[in-house]
């Protein structure tokens, strides 16, 4: 596949992209951009969140993935499922009637305003590393095929993907953002079936044979009880699995404001509870799609790199498939990160303008319209200089970076929730950014230590402990009044 053949695909999937946003983002004052207007059908917002889910670490990491970690990813989708109910039946009725627009307010009347600082921050901090890290996969990638074969920097490339990620979010907020999700979602599944169906084809095989191959394969291993101590220990990665969606959907700005913008809560809840029967089936065809890759290579004797994270990339676009395998590829990696990145730095600007800020309560319609739309290119220009960073620094496949970097950032936020929703105790506020800090030392001393003195490994399930070290930090701020 050409550079030119990559630029054309690029741009005409932006100008759609351009266009939904346009259309669906006029007249789009602050409530629109914030909360949609809280007038999104549960269906839309069902398959909007299916793609929203995904991100272009997704679509290069998982298939890539298996090769080293076989199926065992499924062991957490097992426990997204029932993190899923958990942000259904607990938390959405809570936002609902509070009414929040910032999820981050729920600490404000909780516990205080310091409380409510506190858990911003640090969804600020977790959200901007995760969104540069996907938007860096793309650079990654766009860098190989099309900037390093023109001689382009990569800080070029960083800067002209946020500009126009920037350009399509500045206007309509939450209520574009359902609409171009929805373009994703059905970018990302044509995209990912198609790759399949084309794969299969060359390999020759039907979809009986294909199913057969697969599961003969020893990369389609689904389940780890053997040994305890593995970072595969199913036991580990369902409890993980539980905890990472509730902090990382539940307790996210980003997803939930998806969700928030739905017209009832019964129908939030529906869109919820179909999200997580998609999520299963999306994913499990992203780990089949990663067998047939590894297959494929095997057969046609394709040099694999030495990153599983660029798999994918290099058989679809230099393996001998047809070039719209290619196209396809860069369809649905394009699609599911700009529209990620999208939704991260709209959830950026709104909590960093209503939670930080406390814009919306300071000032008229008129000047928060101003403030919203500086913090929104701030937003844009810090995902930048941290993608740039990314370049340098990333080594690791890209969705154990995610997960590593949301064990450390999610698990305060998911201790403050959870010691607010289940206990009735009040804590001396002003304390608080103290234990959120212990808490993540602590667990990197304790992972340190189960690794060099016990051999244990703690793999995702670090938020899990990182969680529970913030509960016991609230524990002894605790005030005697309820």
């Amino acid at each position: 596949m050409s550079p030119t053949a990559v630029i054309i695909t690029v741009l005409g999937y932006i100008a759609v992209l351009f266009v939904v946003a346009g259309l669906s983002g006029r007249k789009a004052g602050n409530a629109a951009f914030f909360t949609g207007n809280r007038r999104t059908p549960w269906y839309m917002a069902w398959f909007a969140m299916i793609g929203a889910a995904m991100s272009g670490v997704t679509f290069i990491s998982v298939p890539g993935s298996v090769a080293a970690d076989a199926f065992s990813y499924m062991q957490m989708v097992a426990g997204f499922t029932v993190g899923q109910l958990i942000v259904a039946f607990v938390l959405i009725p809570t936002f609902y009637r509070l009414r929040v627009v910032s999820l981050y307010e729920y600490l404000d009347s909780r516990f205080g305003v310091v409380s409510h600082r506190t858990g911003a921050w640090f969804f600020f901090l977790s959200k901007m590393l995760r969104a540069a890290l996907s938007v860096y996969v793309v650079c990654a990638v766009l860098q190989l095929l099309v900037f390093d074969r023109y001689g382009l920097p990569f800080w070029l490339n960083a800067a002209a993907t946020t500009a126009l990620v920037w350009l399509y979010t500045q206007r309509g907020g939450v209520k574009s953002l359902i609409w171009t999700d929805t373009l994703q979602t059905a970018s990302l599944i044509a995209s990912l079936v198609l790759s399949i169906g084309f794969i299969m084809r060359d390999l020759g095989l039907s979809v009986s044979a294909t199913a057969h191959a697969v599961a003969a394969s020893p990369m389609s291993r689904i389940f780890f009880f053997d040994d305890p101590a593995s970072g595969y220990y199913f036991w580990k990665m369902f409890a993980a699995g539980i905890v990472l969606l509730v902090a990382m959907t539940g307790l996210d700005q980003d997803m939930m404001q998806r969700n928030l913008s739905c017209a009832t809560l019964r129908g939030s809840q529906k869109n919820i509870v179909l999200t997580a029967l998609s999520q299963i089936a999306v994913i499990l065809l992203f780990l089949v799609l990663g067998v047939l890759l590894y297959l494929f290579a095997e057969r046609n004797g394709v040099e694999l790199p030495a990153k599983s994270d660029q798999v994918f990339s290099r058989i679809a676009v230099e393996g001998g498939l047809p070039p719209i395998v290619g196209i396809l590829f860069v369809v649905g990696l394009v699609s599911c990160t700009y529209s990620a990145a999208g939704s991260a730095m709209t959830a950026l600007t709104t909590s960093f303008t209503v939670d930080i800020l406390d814009a919306p309560r300071r000032y008229d319609d008129r000047r928060l319209t101003r403030i919203r739309r500086r913090v929104h290119v701030a937003m844009a220009g810090g995902m930048a200089l941290l993608i740039l960073a990314f370049g340098y620094l990333a080594d690791d496949s890209v969705i154990n970076l995610v997960f590593k970097i949301a064990g450390y950032t999610y698990g305060p936020i998911l201790g403050m929730f959870l010691f607010g929703l289940f206990s009735g105790m009040r804590i001396r506020d002003r304390w608080m950014p103290a234990v959120a800090i212990a808490a993540p030392l602590l667990s990197a001393a304790l992972q340190y230590v189960a690794r060099t003195i016990w051999e244990y490994q703690i793999g995702f399930e670090l938020l899990i402990y990182n969680a529970a070290f913030t509960i016991i930090g609230m524990l002894l701020l605790k005030r005697n009044e309820k």
